[in-house]
C-alpha cells in the first residue's frame, strides 16, 4: 500500500520493476509508473473499442454509436483541415486522439498518475510528430517544401529575415504543442 505525504508526489516517476543485468554490462530494465500507465491507457483504449465492436449486430450498442460518432467527427476535422486525398492520416490521427483522451480522462481517478501530465510523453509525441511530419513533408515535396519560409509577394529584400522568422517559428511549433498537451 503506498501511502503519499504529498499531493505532488503522485507526478513522480519511479520503478515498479527492476531487473538488472550486471552480466550485460550493468544494464537496467524497469517498468516505472509511467510506463504502466500508458500500458493502462492503451489497454482501456483497446477495451473500448472492443466494446464498440458491433459484433455483427444489426442495431448498433451505445458503445458503437459513440465511437462511430467520434470517428465521424474526427473524419470530417481531417477532411477539412487536410484535404480528403489526405485521408491515409486518419487511422494515425484517431489513435492519438484516443491515446490522448483516455490519457487525460484517467487522470480524473484520484491518485492517478496521468501520462500526459509528463513531460517526457508530451513532449516526445509533440517532438516525433513534428520530425514526422517535417520528413514526410520533405520527401512529398522535396525542395519546394522550402517555399513555406518565404510567404508569397515577399520583396527580395527581405527573404533572409521572414525566412528566419518563419524557420523559428516553425521550429517552435513542436516545443509549443507539446507544452499546450502538457
Amino acid at each position: 500500500m503506498t501511502i503519499f505525504t504529498s499531493p505532488l508526489e503522485q507526478f513522480e516517476v519511479s520503478p515498479f520493476v527492476s531487473l538488472n543485468a550486471p552480466i550485460l554490462g550493468g544494464l537496467n530494465l524497469s517498468l516505472t509508473n509511467l510506463g504502466f500507465y500508458t500500458l493502462v491507457v492503451l489497454v482501456l483504449s483497446i477495451g473500448v473499442h472492443v466494446l464498440g465492436s458491433n459484433d455483427r449486430r444489426l442495431v448498433p450498442s451505445r458503445w458503437s454509436i459513440g465511437l462511430e460518432s467520434s470517428y465521424a467527427s474526427l473524419h470530417g476535422m481531417v477532411k477539412e483541415q487536410i484535404g480528403s486525398a489526405n485521408e491515409v492520416f486518419l487511422p494515425f490521427i484517431y489513435s492519438l486522439f484516443f491515446f490522448i483522451l483516455l490519457a487525460n480522462l484517467s487522470g480524473n481517478v484520484p491518485y492517478n498518475f496521468t501520462v500526459a501530465t509528463s513531460a517526457v510523453v508530451s513532449l516526445g509525441l509533440s517532438f516525433t510528430i513534428f520530425f514526422g511530419v517535417t520528413i514526410l513533408g520533405l520527401y512529398r515535396h522535396g525542395v519546394h517544401f522550402f517555399s513555406y519560409f518565404v510567404p508569397a509577394g515577399t520583396p527580395f529584400g527581405m527573404v533572409p529575415l521572414l525566412v528566419l522568422i518563419e524557420l523559428i517559428s516553425y521550429l517552435a511549433r513542436a516545443f509549443s504543442l507539446g507544452v499546450r498537451l502538457l
